[in-house]
Order: structure tokens, then sequence, then C-alpha cells
């Protein structure tokens, strides 16, 4: 028997009826929701099998694969240490263990600001092992860190384990001097707890039903966690609610955002059990951020809006009178979105995005100028580091490109020079110059140019000189850009002569914000047509071939790999589709499903507007399957435990597709979350699966 006659699982039809707006649908394949069910529990479990089943020829090729990724990488590594306190805090990799180990080393002096230079094969001074994430996730298949942090006289530390994949924390602390555990026990936390700057109290948050993060606690050490104390809870279902402490630790603040709207509190540091005020109230529609600094003596506050700016803009106002005069510092400049600002005692520095690529700027309290950091790729991405101390000489930033691997850079503020601390190293004689990066322009349907960047092993010969195997990465929602990155496995790709590319599609935010806001509601087709015209410029242009183009998207990204394959099935050899949103009519309707209510941001109110019903059932994957088409190969990704994108979306989508004749796998971890599964190991080797079967469908031989 062939692999290709394996008979497929076939899931029982049990048909419901979902009616809104007089429209009656059947839906044949709901019933997989029940979690719980044996049977739903035994459909996937014949699903995991039947994939199995189907790549087993492709053993090897996994092994050599996670083999390169696992010998490009050096297993025993540290990370580059961050000054906080009186200590150097960094992490540990050891070969053969699965998860990092938290140390810390003692400074040599009050005026060390510069990073011991860490060897694993040497012992550190005074090193401490804070977390040993290998211990702590002992007995369990899943382990996930949300929470860590070590208090300012560096006594005591918190952290938060997931060990199920469903994103719920439950806090613990230890006495760093003692080594005891206290008994303070926090369960079903959000990731993100903190301690105060005195560290005699941690503010957490909890969600709701819904998974909403709604409410901000205080929990005094020592005390019943029932006793602890609401600092803020926020009734609208459109709003999630998360807090922490200024870089000066002069207030805790709590904001709350919508996809369009925010709004943010401010909580006294000395006073914790005080009333929060309001920064600038809610206004639909404007969101912004604040960013405590002193200057002159005086408390003002940075404030990054989008009111009558659409691509932001930054003020500055007293921290008194937050609603009081506004002084411009940045102005709004169309084309050049602003991200962020992160102030320190001396400058502040601010985050932005120009012409697609990110761009870092130091910012001169006095004068407001704006001095811009300088790299010297074409393609790059670039953000702040770790910087947690209030008054530092020194800026922690991290930089990477498709060819340069992650780099940790300080910048010496006195002299302008960009301090190289440490380059992720690459074993196997890695040479980024027999690498190359560039971006082309796509003309979407409407005369749009959709960026696309690309990179490729030069051996191979020039990207465009003849049609090659291409793999087209897109993602496209939530303003979130793709930019590019350095990744070991993408190498086992790039190595064997596939081209890797990414279609910079409207729906994120390479271009700006508008290219943001001509990618959602009731603009979201574009999302899925600037994926197509990116993917036809490609062959048209020779890169590639539609028998030799693979495309891949995870969660809203797996909503674009779906609606693409019903779009243009003819254009893709096949679609790696990770924890995809392919059903998502579906879940929009459902308020009482983790995330839906303020998804109606992104997407539309499906559940009291016709129109954007009508508009959402012309694109969600699963519904608009269509018969007597010619699909690609499919291979979809999820888990059981994920909260964010269910499980039971692409079980229905490969069941229909099914039923149409399409070539579908579907590969469910039964302990694992939206991330996938936990552990490097266990990650290389999901990695190594997919990207087998990826190259398998390119007909790239090993």
């Amino acid at each position: 028997m062939t692999i290709e006659n394996i008979a497929a699982p076939v899931a029982e039809a049990r048909p419901s009826v979902r009616s809104h707006h007089g429209d009656d649908v059947e839906d044949r394949y709901e019933w997989l929701r029940a979690k719980d069910d044996p049977a739903v529990t035994a459909h996937l479990e014949a699903e995991n099998a039947y994939t199995e089943a189907r790549t087993a020829h492709l053993a090897g090729l996994r092994g050599r694969i996670f083999d390169e990724i696992k010998g490009r990488t050096l297993e025993s590594d540290l990370s580059v240490p961050t000054r906080r306190g009186d200590w150097w805090y960094y992490g540990r990799t050891v070969e053969g263990q699965q998860y990092g180990i938290q140390c810390r080393a003692p400074l040599a002096s009050p005026d060390d600001w510069t990073p011991p230079e860490l060897s694993a094969d040497a012992e550190v001074p005074g090193e401490q092992i804070l977390l040993d994430g290998n211990i702590e996730a002992e007995g369990n298949e899943f382990f996930s860190l949300g929470s860590f942090e070590v208090t300012n006289d560096g006594n005591r530390m918190l952290f938060g384990v997931d060990v199920a994949g469903d994103e719920r924390y439950t806090v613990r602390v230890r006495d760093l001097v003692t080594g005891e555990t206290l008994p303070d026990e926090i369960p079903g936390t959000f990731a993100g707890a903190t301690f105060s700057p005195d560290g005699r109290h941690i503010v957490y948050t909890t969600v709701d039903d819904a998974w909403r993060p709604d409410t901000v606690w205080l929990h005094e050490l020592g005390t019943p966690v029932a006793d602890d104390v609401t600092l803020f809870h926020e009734p609208d279902e459109r709003y999630w609610v998360g807090a922490d402490f200024t870089r000066s630790d002069r207030f805790l603040v709590i904001g709350m955002g919508s996809s369009i709207t925010t709004e943010e509190w401010l909580v006294d540091a000395d006073d914790l059990r005080s009333a929060p005020r309001v920064v600038w109230p809610r206004q639909e529609g404007v969101e912004y951020s604040v960013s405590h600094a002193v200057i002159d003596g005086e408390d003002v506050l940075f404030v990054l809006h989008n009111d009558d700016a659409l691509d932001f803009e930054l003020v500055r106002v007293s921290a008194s009178d937050p609603e009081g005069e506004r002084q411009v510092v940045v102005a709004h400049q169309p084309g050049q979105r602003l991200l962020g600002v992160s102030t320190f005692r001396d400058r502040g520095v601010i985050g932005y995005r120009r012409d697609g690529l990110e761009q870092l700027g130091l910012l001169d309290y006095a004068t407001s100028a704006i001095t811009e950091l300088a790299f010297d790729e074409p393609l790059y991405a670039v953000g702040m580091g770790g910087n947690p101390e209030w008054a530092p000489p020194l800026i922690r930033l991290g930089f990477g490109s498709f060819i340069t691997p992650g780099t940790v850079y300080d910048y010496e503020v006195a002299t302008g020079e960009l301090l190289l601390r440490k380059r992720q190293p690459v074993l196997g004689g890695y040479e980024p110059a027999d690498y190359a990066q560039a971006r082309v322009w796509a003309t979407a349907q409407d005369g749009t140019q959709i960026p696309v960047s690309l990179v490729w092993k030069r051996s191979f010969g020039e990207a465009g000189e003849a049609p090659r195997p291409l793999h087209l990465y897109g993602y496209g929602s939530y303003e979130h850009s793709i930019d590019p990155g350095f990744s070991v496995p993408r190498l086992s790709e790039l190595d064997r002569g596939v081209i890797f590319a990414v279609a910079h599609v409207r729906g994120g935010g390479e271009m700006g914000r508008q290219w943001y806001e001509d990618g959602k509601l009731q603009a979201k087709r574009n999302t899925f047509t600037d994926f197509v015209d990116a993917a036809r410029h490609l062959v048209a242009e020779g890169y590639t071939s539609p028998d030799r183009m693979v495309a891949e998207g995870g969660s809203a990204g797996g909503l674009l790999m779906g609606a693409v394959a019903n779009l243009a099935p003819e254009l893709f050899a096949g679609i790696v589709a990770d924890v995809p949103f392919v059903d998502a009519l579906t879940t929009i309707l459902d308020p009482s499903l983790p995330l839906t209510v303020i998804e109606w941001d992104e997407w539309g109110d499906p559940l009291h507007d016709a129109d954007v019903y009508a508009y959402m059932k012309t694109y969600t994957p699963y519904e608009n399957v269509r018969d007597g088409v010619t699909y690609p190969k499919i291979l979809a990704v999820t888990s059981l435990n994920d909260t964010r994108v269910l499980y039971v979306e692409p079980a229905k989508w490969v069941a229909r597709l099914r039923e149409v004749g399409a070539d579908a796998l579907l590969k469910c971890e039964m302990v694992a979350g939206h991330g996938g599964v936990s552990g490097r190991y266990n990650a290389w080797r999901e990695r190594a699966f997919e990207l087998a079967w990826l190259l398998d469908t390119l007909g790239v031989a090993d």
C-alpha cells in the first residue's frame, strides 16, 4: 500500500444549524468542539496516527534536519548579562537540557557597567542559580514560565509557571537569601506578575471566563491570597488589562486596551492602595501610552498618541495635570509610524518605523532633538533590549537580519559608539557572505506596491535567475510586522536551495498605520489578495513556479493560509497552517469564547451587524472550501490546550477539505498551547517535522 492510499480518518457528520441574520448554515463538524468528549479525543488521536503514517517516509529527513538545527546551535551557552541593582542577571542553557536556567553574579564594583564575558566552559565567580527550568518542569510534559522577577534589593524572586499550555500561571515566591520557597502561592494568574519597588507586594492580573485579563490585584507577602486587594477591574469585555511599574519606580501604570482604544491610570508606587487616577479618559478610537521622566525636578509624562495623528505623535505633559497643556516633542509625520518611547533619567529612546524598517533614536529632553542610530544592512530588525536601570550610561539593544544572527549591542551615549557584546553563535561554518537578502515590490490588484523580502544562498545562483523552490510566509493582522530576523532552522531550507520570502501584506504594520487600516474590518480581503498578488509576482518574475512554492502562516496568518487556499489554490504546491484561525466567523459570532469580543475591533461584529456577517462569510476559510477544486497539499498543526485559536477550527477545516478530496493532514499536540510544544529540543523536532514536509512538498531532494 502506498502512502497515498492510507485511509484518512473520517469525522462523523452530526449536523447542527447556525442561524444569524436570517441565514441558516449547516455545520456537520461543530460537535468536535466538545473537548472532553471521548469521541473527539479519539478522532484527534486518529488524525495524529494518520499524519504519522503519511509522513513516516520523512523520518530520516526529519532526523537530519533536527541534527542540523542541533549541530548549528551552541547548546551550552549564556546570554549577555543585564545589570540590575548589585547584580548581573543572565540565562544559561546546558547541552541536553530542554529549559533555560536563570542565574546572576555580583558586580565587580558599583561603577561596573561592562557586562562580564561569560563562557559555558568557565566558572562564573559568585554565580547563583535562581531558577532551573529543568528542575521546575520535572514530572510535566509542558512547562512555560510566564512571570519571573527579582526584588530591587535582590533578596526575593517570583516566578509564574504553566504546566498545561493554557496560559494560566501559578505564582510562587522564593527567598534568595535562605533558598526557602515562601507560603505565598497565587494560582490562575495571567503572565507578567511583578514586585512592587519596595519588594513587599506583588501586582498581578487574572482573567475572566473568556480568558480576558480583566482585574489587577495587589498581594501583600505573608498574607492570605483571599485578602488580596482589587486595584482595578474593567467590566467592558472589549478591553484587556495589564499593569507594570515605570522604570523610575515612581508609578504603577494600569493600562487597558481594545484593538483601537486605550486608557491608562497611575497609582503612586509608595501608596499602592491609593485610588488610581486616569491620564486621559478613554476616547473611542484613540490609543496612547505613557512613560515617566523627571525633568528639572518635575514629574512629567511622555504620551505617545494617535489623536488626530494617524501614525502617532509624542507629547509631554505634567504628571500632576496630564489633561493640561501638551508640549509636542515629535510631531506627527505621515508614513513614519512612532512605535514607542522608553524614558531614562537623562534621555529617552524612541522606536519608529520608516520605509518598512524599524529605527531607534535617542531623545534629548532639553531640545527634543533625535539622534538616529544607523545600521549598514538593507534589511534588518532592531529594538530595545533589557534596560532595567534608571540612569545607565549605556543603552542595550538587539539587532539582526535574515543573514546576521541575533546581535546584542550596548550603545555608549557619551561617545555614540555601538559596543558589540555578543552575536548568536552559529556552528558548522556559517558565513553570512554565503547568503543574500533583498526586497522586491509586487503590484496589488488596486495598484498598491506590496513589499516582499527575500533571502537565499548564493551558491544556487541569484534569486530570479531561474525558478527555484520558494517558501512564502505571511501574517497580515493586528498591525503586527514580520521583520527580517535570523533563524537557525531556516538554514536547513536555504542550504537545500530554497528561497525564503515574506509577503508584507496589508493588515500588518510594516508600512505605517494606514497599511494596517487597509487590511482589517471591511478591507480584510486586501490581506488575502495581497498575498496572492505577491505569489503571482514571484512566479511572473521567475523566482519560482506554482509547483515549487509552499505558503506558510500561523494563527491569524493561518486564516490567511485558509483564505488563499480557497482564492488561488493553483498557485501553491502546499500550505503549512500553524494554529490556524480558519473557522473565524463561527468564533467571532460567539462572545463566550476566548478573545471574541475584543476581536470585534479587528474583524467587525458579525453578531450584531448583518453587513459584517455577510462580509466575513465571503472569506472565512472553513465555509468557503470549494467543490471541484484541486487544493494544494495542506498541513495543519494545532494544540489541544490552545486558548487563543481553539483546536476545533483546524479539525473542522481538515474534515471539510477531505470532503472535496483535498490531501490534508492534521497534527494536534495533545499537551501544548498556542505557541506549540515546550522545551527547545521538542520545538526543534516540531520544526523539523514541518520543514521535512515542506521540503518534500517542494520536491527538494535531500
